[in-house]
Order: C-alpha cells, then sequence, then structure tokens
C-alpha cells in the first residue's frame, strides 16, 4: 500500500515553523520523571485545539493519551516519552533550559514535537473521512526514572489498559550519532535489559595500625573487582550481548579506621533473557570469593524494563514507509546499543518497533545522549513526522485490503 506521500511530506514541511517552535517551548521548560505537569498542559492544550481528538489526562499519574477514531478499522499506537533529565545545560542557544539542573538531554522533547505534529496531521484525514480506524497517541511520562514502586511510565500504561486493543506500536528516538536524512533500524533485541545490582562486602573492622586483627573488606574488594571486570569475558558466551559496570562504591570513616564493610553499585545490560539470567548469577558468585577470605556478602537486583525487542514485519513496513517517502535516505541496520528504553515493556505485549532518526548538527562537537551540549538538527523533526505518519497509515490500511 503506498498512500500520498507527496502529500504527507509536504503536510510536514507546511508545520515545520510550529514544530520547531512547540520543541523549543518544551527545551525550555523541561520536568523530571512523574512530573511533567507543565509538559501534559501544553500537549493537551495543543491536542483540545484539534478539536476532535478525544483526550485522557493524568494517564500513568503525568501522562496524557489523545486518540483518534472512525469506530471501524484497526487500532494503532504511537508513542513519544515527556520526561528530562537532571543536567545542567551547558547550550548557548537561546532556548536553553530555564529550569536550572534539568534538561531534555535525551530528545524526549523532539519526540512529544513529532507526536503532536502528527496528532495534527491525523486531525484533518480523520475529519475528512481520509483515514479509518483508531490511532492512539501516547504521550508517556518518566521513561528515564521510575516511582517508589520501581516502575517507570511505560508498565503503568500498561496496567492501565492503554494498549488493550491496540495491535501494533511504533516510535523513534532522536540519534545524536547519525545526521539528518539516516535511520538506524534493528530487528530483534536493539537495547538492553536494564538491571541495578546492590552488594555487600562484609568483615569485621578495627585499628588501621593492626590490620591483621581485622577481615579487611576493602582488602577483598580487590580480589572482588578482578573477578568482576573479568567475568563477561569469562564467563559470559561471547556470542551473547552483555556488559556489567560498578558505577559506586561506598565505605570507610577515617584513615585510621577499617571499615566492617564495603557497598557496591552497579549496572547488569544484556540482551537475550537468557545472558540477563546468567549475568546476574556470575555476578552474585563473584561476591561470594569473599568467603575464602573469611568474610561474607550480600546481593540484591533491582529488575529493570526489559531488551527491546523489535518486530521484523513492523519494521519491514517502516522501512518500507520512509523509503517510499524519501529514496536518498539511508537506512543503517544495525542494534541501538546498550543503553535501557522502556518502550521494550509495550513491544512486549504488543507488536511494535522503535527506529533511530538522525539528528546530528554537524558541528563536530560530541553531542551524545545524556551530555550536557545534546541538541539536534531541527529538520530532523518534519522528517519523523512524515515516516512514523506514513507508517501508521499503512498499518490502519491493513484490513481494506490495500
Amino acid at each position: 500500500m503506498i498512500t500520498d506521500k507527496q502529500t504527507i511530506i509536504e503536510e510536514a514541511r507546511a508545520i515545520a515553523n510550529e514544530l520547531s517552535e512547540w520543541r523549543r517551548h518544551l527545551h525550555q521548560y523541561p520536568e523530571l520523571s512523574f512530573k511533567e505537569y507543565e509538559t501534559g498542559k501544553f500537549v493537551r492544550s495543543k491536542l483540545e485545539q484539534l478539536g476532535n481528538v478525544a483526550i485522557q489526562t493524568n494517564v500513568a499519574k503525568t501522562g496524557v493519551v489523545g486518540t483518534l477514531s472512525s469506530g471501524s478499522g484497526p487500532t494503532i499506537a504511537i508513542r513519544a516519552d515527556m520526561d528530562a533529565l537532571p543536567i545542567v545545560e551547558q547550550n548557548e542557544h537561546d532556548f536553553r533550559s530555564k529550569r536550572e539542573g534539568v534538561m531534555h538531554a535525551c530528545g524526549h522533547d523532539a519526540h512529544t514535537t513529532i507526536l503532536l505534529g502528527i496528532a495534527k496531521i491525523f486531525s484533518d484525514r480523520f475529519r475528512e473521512g481520509k483515514l479509518s480506524g483508531t490511532v492512539k497517541f501516547l504521550f508517556q511520562p518518566a521513561e528515564e526514572d521510575t516511582d517508589e514502586e520501581g516502575l517507570s511510565g511505560a508498565p503503568r500504561m500498561i496496567q492501565e489498559g492503554i494498549l488493550d486493543g491496540v495491535e501494533k506500536v511504533i516510535a523513534l528516538h532522536v540519534c545524536p550519532w547519525q545526521p539528518v536524512g539516516v535511520i538506524q533500524v534493528n530487528d530483534g533485541y536493539s537495547m538492553a535489559n536494564v538491571d541495578v545490582f546492590h552488594a555487600k562486602i562484609i568483615g569485621s573492622g578495627g585499628h588501621g595500625g593492626y590490620p591483621y586483627m581485622t577481615k579487611d573488606p576493602i582488602w577483598m574488594l580487590g580480589f572482588v573487582l578482578q573477578a568482576f571486570y573479568g567475568l563477561v569475558s569469562r564467563r559470559i558466551s561471547p556470542l551473547d550481548t552483555a556488559a556489567a559496570s560498578i558505577g559506586k562504591i561506598s565505605t570507610g570513616t577515617a584513615s585510621n579506621i577499617i571499615p566492617e564493610e564495603v557497598s557496591i553499585t552497579g549496572t547488569l545490560r544484556t540482551y537475550s533473557p537468557e545472558a540477563r539470567e546468567q549475568l546476574i548469577k556470575e555476578v552474585e558468585n563473584v561476591f561470594k570469593i569473599t568467603e575464602s577470605f573469611g568474610g561474607s556478602s550480600s546481593f540484591t537486583v533491582e529488575r529493570g524494563e526489559p531488551a527491546l525487542k523489535n518486530d521484523p514485519a513492523v519494521n519491514t513496513v517502516l522501512v518500507q514507509a520512509a523509503k517510499d517517502l524519501y529514496p536518498e535516505l539511508k537506512v543503517v541496520r544495525e542494534p541501538f546499543g546498550m543503553g535501557g528504553e522502556d518502550f521494550g515493556y509495550m513491544t512486549q505485549k504488543v507488536p511494535g518497533a522503535m527506529f533511530f532518526l538522525g539528528c546530528s548538527l554537524g558541528d563536530r562537537k560530541k553531542r551524545d545522549l545524556h551530555t550536557n551540549i545534546f541538541d539536534i538538527d531541527e529538520c530532523c523533526l518534519e522528517m519523523g513526522v512524515s515516516i512514523l505518519a506514513e507508517t501508521a497509515m499503512r498499518f490502519l490500511a491493513e484490513k481494506d485490503g490495500s
């Protein structure tokens, strides 16, 4: 099925100034996870202006869902995350964050803008009877962090039934390592399972001048670190994707006191469920070597979002839509890395896929995700609108026999 592809490009281009205006407003007023109060109000106001969008607010606490429906046909969902990060922005453009210590350093302002753009275009098409079926616009809170129950925005939305009846779900993520005109796509596991571990090495403390009278947990830590940093290469198959890192070590109160224990916190990243379980087990075993030195250990894991698994059939439609729209578009086929993405919860429940949209400014500065100088080339906004809109329209047409 090929829609009027030139028209969708023209419609996206026609709202390019609005897209830039929306994105820059959102960029100036970032909000942290589950605190997207003003962002939600902004989204709601733009959807209300369209006139024919059914709106749900306070979804997953601070999220918004807009729905366009003809009453019959397929039901699909398009998702954008809305939250920002606790980062002090160092960019010098005139729309930098006005909230000290909070920044859209992962492009969620762009994601929200793109979804608003699609809603605007689809609103007219539904009103004119050019589209049939149901489209849910999921403005999701809290992709970056979890609440007191350890849940981020995606599983909260799922718990509230937002994906019930949805047949396909699609999304994008801006990509600072690719230029505008490039998309990155991958079938299957594409981003990591994210688990956080908390461990303790427990010994017996004492005077720093009499270490032989103690069971020094800092001394034991040296052996633990050696084993920990060797386990991925020696205990996990090289055919599996895995990474293990320690981010925090805490101990001690004074220079002459050997402490009772050392606390260690780190992250475990894997792709497959099997590698996830093995890595957790292997890391726990690493801490048990302290028993050989007269110590002991404790080990707990907080299981985070599952690996993002992209449906190959959904990707096929998405890539074909993108190439039909932009014949010169370059498609890079490789995984997105070891970052986490709670959209993985959604693709566990419903066939779906996320693609990475090139957004690099091309100024030779390393503006990576989660850095204080992250920024995008806003030309990517209308391209993101066009590709997601075209993909969605093809799914809406599937049961029409087209």
